[in-house]
């Protein structure tokens, strides 16, 4: 699992955490207090093992965070952070997870928000005790509309029925649900499906995110990255779907050359300013790190009427593929 709605990759990390990350890369600005969101990472340790795992091998050599080291992450990032995004790898397999909730709800963050494979949240007793803690969101992801496909993607059988039992159970709890759904070529041609599926789960939000080729995806990339040109098919139909149902559906890590006609799922011009804590590194700017060493820019987006406000794909598509796909724009972008 990773980042509420955007994959982050970090440079390679020691055994060990330490209570406050150490290594500063992209300082956020001088901002008032409570303007960023805090993605904080407990550990990477996962039930799951997804074919296009941004986090690779991190579970094997990075350690956990103990409940201590995360309350106390939780203060740091309280100087600066409103809002909380808990993820990891999975969560969910620790037993600490609600202490960590009521502590981020004491020490004031407004939004509390659990990103996970909702493999637990089928057991609806688990699922209370996080709401009781103090969650107000979830973001469970859900990547195939049938268990043969979402099971074979993450690597464990069963998963399906236990993530859509998980979505209605927290639907039924009355929480705000924020699904994602990474975009790989396996599942590309059933993303209309899988949009109808979520429909009927009464979910909140729709994201539909670009797979990011680094940690295992990079291992996996032939049978894993699916090509723009093929996502342009699908992926319509699927935004389409979602709206008329009027459920909020989003995308990520797919350029506006790609979104003719719904620039309005993109995220990225409305992403909340983030600090990301990773092991021992902080991102302190999450959005300086997207923009200048996460995505790229090539020769079709400088004639690009829209590059101003696109952050095109994930760098290492067009170091493999090239930039033969993307067309630049000649119309004018909104006044964002």
């Amino acid at each position: 699992m990773d980042h509420g709605s955007e994959p982050t990759e970090a440079p390679a990390q020691q055994q060990g955490a330490k209570s406050s990350p150490g290594q500063v890369l992209f300082a956020a600005p001088a901002q008032p207090a409570g303007t960023y969101k805090l993605d904080l990472k407990l550990g990477f340790r996962c039930n799951n093992k997804c074919v296009f795992c941004v986090q690779g091998d991190k579970r094997d050599h990075v350690s956990d965070l103990t409940t201590e080291e995360a309350i106390e992450r939780l203060r740091n990032g309280r100087e600066r952070c409103d809002g909380l995004l808990l993820t990891g790898g999975e969560i969910s397999i620790r037993e600490d997870v609600p202490e960590i909730i009521a502590a981020a709800k004491a020490l004031g963050y407004t939004t509390i928000q659990v990103q996970t494979n909702g493999r637990r949240l089928a057991y609806r007793s688990y699922a209370q005790a996080l709401v009781d803690a103090g969650a107000t969101e979830f973001n469970p992801s859900l990547h195939g509309h049938v268990a043969a496909l979402h099971d074979g993607l993450v690597g464990a059988k069963g998963a399906f029925v236990q993530c859509v039992a998980g979505i209605k159970n927290v639907v039924d709890l009355g929480q705000r649900v924020l699904t994602q759904t990474v975009i790989t070529r396996q599942n590309v041609m059933y993303l209309p499906q899988i949009a109808r599926l979520l429909v009927s789960l009464k979910v909140h939000q729709v994201q539909f995110a670009f797979v990011h080729a680094l940690g295992t995806a990079a291992e996996t990339w032939d049978e894993t990255v699916p090509r723009y040109r093929d996502v342009q098919k699908y992926l319509p139909l699927a935004l389409d779907l979602v709206k008329a149902a009027r459920i909020q559906t989003i995308t990520e890590a797919v350029p506006f050359c790609f979104l003719r006609g719904r620039e309005w799922a993109a995220i990225e011009p409305r992403l909340p300013d983030t600090t990301v804590y990773d092991g021992d590194i902080e991102i302190g700017d999450y959005d300086r790190y997207r923009n200048e060493a996460g995505k790229a820019h090539g020769p079709p987006c400088h004639a690009c009427s829209w590059s101003a406000v696109c952050e095109g794909p994930w760098k290492e598509y067009p170091e493999r593929y090239g930039w033969e796909e993307f067309v630049p724009r000649s119309d004018p972008p909104p006044n964002w």
